[in-house]
Order: structure tokens, then C-alpha cells, then sequence
């Protein structure tokens, strides 16, 4: 019987610093033993001090480079990233509905970890037409959440609420990521359409080092989405990855600014299924 690995496919932005984007999602497969491709939204020019330049991909380019992907070697699952413009929104919904690519992790990347702003206001109105309802897990940041809401989140008792606001946005289940709030923990929130919230507490990791987190996190659920996993367990296991990502990459200094965790810190093998 013919062996295929198991495939994750990553819709996003290019970051020449490696911390983040594309880069941060074909590490984050390649260390939970997926095999990752990459149909990029964009060019940056950016560090571990920030973003200096963005060149967009056309968008019948992107539509070939899913098509390519798609055609022939196909995906388990796939991750949204960086969408700038409300016409590549537009292209990657299509997209979706074309090759029933599912289940799709959408990141609602907005703004980078240094404050650079990384999607145009149209485009933000379009991910929530086309994509909230075609993608089996959102996962907004605060900042991100505040965007798509309209107004801040400053307490942590607000999760809870705010997350399923997005449900009513019509996302399908929401992860609502609170570690841009202070204190000693870190409370993300798992939203799911008509069932009860879900509490993820943990004690904050000391570090620096948090360029493409955000990244890694959506890549590392639908990662272990596609190995199988259902949703709850898969946030849960891809949150621990994340967790022992940054704390391997605590220490070490990349850059200037702020340095990418450690994506290897305990590399799997491979893991393979059956071709049908």
C-alpha cells in the first residue's frame, strides 16, 4: 500500500526575518511531523525590529499557487494568515469553496508583534463576510478582536463575552488568545457555536521572544487538526507546543528586537497515512 504524509498547507505572508508567517508555519509542521506547502500572500521586509516593506502578491497568482497545491498533491488541512487586501480574501473564500479545502484555520492577522499595521480596514470586513463561516477555528489576539469589535478588551472577565460576539460575527468556534492583557497567568478562551466556552489558564512565560507566536499557535492547531485530532484537543495540544516553543527560545538572542521562539526545540518524525 502506497504511503502519503500527512499534509498541512499555509495561506500567508512571507517574512524574510524567519519568525513569523509562512516561515513559522512550515517549521511549526515540520516539527509536529507534517509536511508543510505555502501559497504566500505577500512579501515583507521585516526583522525582529519591525516591518519596513510589503510587496502583494497578485491574486491570480495566489488563486495558482492554491490551484498548484491543490491539484495535485492536497492538503489535511490549512492555515489563513496574512490577508491585506479584501480581493485576496475574496480569491482565497473562493479558494476554499473550489477544492472543499477544510478544516481551515483562519488567523486574523492585522498587526505584528511590533505594531506595524499588516491589512488594509476593507479587507478586515471582508474576512468576516467571506471566511468567518468557512473556517472551522478563528483566532484572534485582543488587539485583533478589538479591531473586528470595534472596541477594547482590557479585562480578562470580558473574554468570555467578546469571543462569542465573534460567534455571532459568524465565526464558527473562536479562540480569543488574552496575552496581551497583564498578570502573573495567561487566559485564552475556546468559543464554540452552541456550546459552553472553554477556560485555558496558565502561568505567563518570562520572555522576549514572542515574534510569530500568534503564527505558530494557528499553524500548530491545524497541524494537530489534521493529524487527527478534534478541536478542543487540538488548541489544547497545540497551546502546549507553543508553551514549550517559548521556553526553549527564552533564552537565545536573535536580533535586535523581538526574537521567534524555538520551533525545534523536540522535532518529530514524520507521520504517515495510507493513500487512497
Amino acid at each position: 500500500m502506497t504511503q502519503q504524509y500527512v499534509r498541512v498547507l499555509t495561506i500567508a505572508g512571507s517574512d524574510s526575518g524567519g519568525g513569523a508567517g509562512i516561515q513559522a508555519d512550515l517549521k511549526t509542521f515540520a516539527a509536529l511531523g507534517c509536511y508543510g506547502m505555502s501559497a504566500i500572500t505577500a512579501l515583507t521586509a521585516q526583522n525582529t525590529q519591525g516591518v519596513t516593506a510589503i510587496h502583494a502578491a497578485p491574486a491570480d497568482f495566489l488563486a495558482a499557487q492554491i490551484d498548484a497545491v491543490m491539484g495535485d498533491i492536497g492538503a489535511h488541512a490549512v492555515k489563513v494568515g496574512m490577508l491585506h487586501a479584501p480581493e485576496i480574501v475574496r480569491t482565497v473564500a473562493a479558494a476554499i469553496d473550489r477544492h472543499a479545502m477544510a478544516p481551515v484555520v483562519l488567523d486574523p492577522v492585522m498587526v505584528s508583534a511590533t505594531g506595524a499595521p499588516l491589512i488594509e480596514p476593507p479587507a478586515a470586513q471582508a474576512l468576516v463576510r467571506e471566511l468567518f463561516p468557512r473556517a472551522a477555528l478563528v483566532t484572534p489576539n485582543l488587539d485583533e478582536a478589538a479591531l473586528l469589535l470595534g472596541h477594547p478588551i482590557t479585562q480578562a472577565d470580558a473574554l468570555e463575552s467578546a469571543a462569542q460576539a465573534l460567534i455571532d460575527q459568524g465565526a464558527r468556534a473562536v479562540l480569543l488568545k488574552g496575552g496581551h492583557l497583564p498578570g502573573d497567568e495567561v487566559l485564552d478562551v475556546l468559543a464554540i457555536a452552541g456550546q459552553p466556552p472553554l477556560r485555558m489558564l496558565d502561568a505567563r512565560i518570562a520572555t522576549r521572544n514572542l515574534h510569530g507566536a500568534g503564527c505558530t499557535l494557528s499553524s500548530a492547531v491545524a497541524a494537530h487538526l489534521a493529524l487527527g485530532l478534534a478541536l478542543p484537543d487540538a488548541v489544547r495540544a497545540a497551546r502546549q507546543y507553543v508553551r514549550a516553543a517559548l521556553i526553549a527560545g527564552a533564552p537565545v538572542c536573535t536580533g535586535h528586537g523581538v526574537g521567534p521562539l524555538d520551533h525545534g526545540f523536540a522535532p518529530r518524525p514524520m507521520v504517515l497515512r495510507e493513500r487512497r
